[in-house]
């Protein structure tokens, strides 16, 4: 049974502010958490059905029993932060953060105002499909501890290293090649591309913003090919970023 306390504790972990002061994020979903047990991550609560409990004794091995709160299917749908929620939550501590500087012979996104919660996670996880271990985040960009955010990451958190900090000092200071996508760019497709370097992806309606753009240098473009004048103004952010992504990961 799922107390009182648990449950307004829960509620509470939907804000940025309440996380972070209490260094707690919940993730949903037997394939997040089992991702994040698998990883290290050592949970503070798992809160799960009956029906998920049974047969995982591999995947629980070494969570204390004292951690574990079984529920039924009701309490879970109070708890959850889901429509339909996944049989199993749990709370693990947030990791504290590590900001290596860029490495050359390294690929890195940077993420410039991105405000979408589900924009920020496919991100994450497109980095892990691509064999990028580091995003960079300006401060603006959604927190990626956000119940949201780590649902969109399908378990993709655990592998990827994201970072906040200033892209304006990281741009400036560091020697790799700095990518970003412009509408007044070249097209990425004729672009020499190098095999290290920083992708700037920028928000969801301005773009790449006006602080960072001049440290930019090599402005890329996807090109369009549709031939109606009536068509999609841009892509969404997180496509753009599997596109570019796996350009880059085409050459090399």
């Amino acid at each position: 049974m799922i107390s009182k306390n648990t449950l307004k504790l829960l509620h509470k972990l939907e804000q940025k502010k309440h996380r972070h002061e209490l260094g707690l994020f919940v993730a949903e979903g037997p394939k997040v958490v089992a991702d994040l047990l698998r990883h290290g991550f050592c949970p503070v609560t798992i809160i799960a059905t009956g029906q998920w409990l049974t047969g995982q004794e591999q995947t629980i091995a070494a969570v204390p029993a004292t951690t574990i709160i079984e529920a039924s299917p009701d309490e879970l749908q109070r708890a959850s932060f889901l429509q339909h929620p996944q049989q199993v939550m749990a709370l693990f501590p947030i990791p504290p953060a590590v900001s290596p500087a860029p490495q050359k012979g390294q690929l890195y996104l940077a993420l410039d105002g991105v405000q979408d919660p589900g924009n920020l996670g496919t991100i994450v996880r497109i980095a892990d499909w691509f064999g990028i271990n580091t995003i960079y985040c300006s401060e603006d960009t959604v927190d990626v501890w956000s119940p949201k955010v780590i649902q969109a990451t399908m378990g993709s958190i655990a592998r990827v290293n994201v970072i906040y900090t200033s892209l304006t000092a990281l741009l400036s200071s560091t020697p790799l090649p700095v990518y970003g996508t412009l509408l007044d760019g070249h097209n990425i497709y004729q672009r020499t591309l190098s095999a290290d370097g920083i992708i700037v992806m920028g928000n969801e309606g301005n773009g790449i913003s006006a602080a960072v753009r001049p440290l930019v240098s090599e402005k890329l473009l996807i090109p369009d090919y549709s031939t109606s004048t009536d068509k999609a103004e841009s892509l969404n952010v997180a496509i753009a970023t599997a596109i570019t992504c796996a350009e880059f990961r085409r050459r090399f």
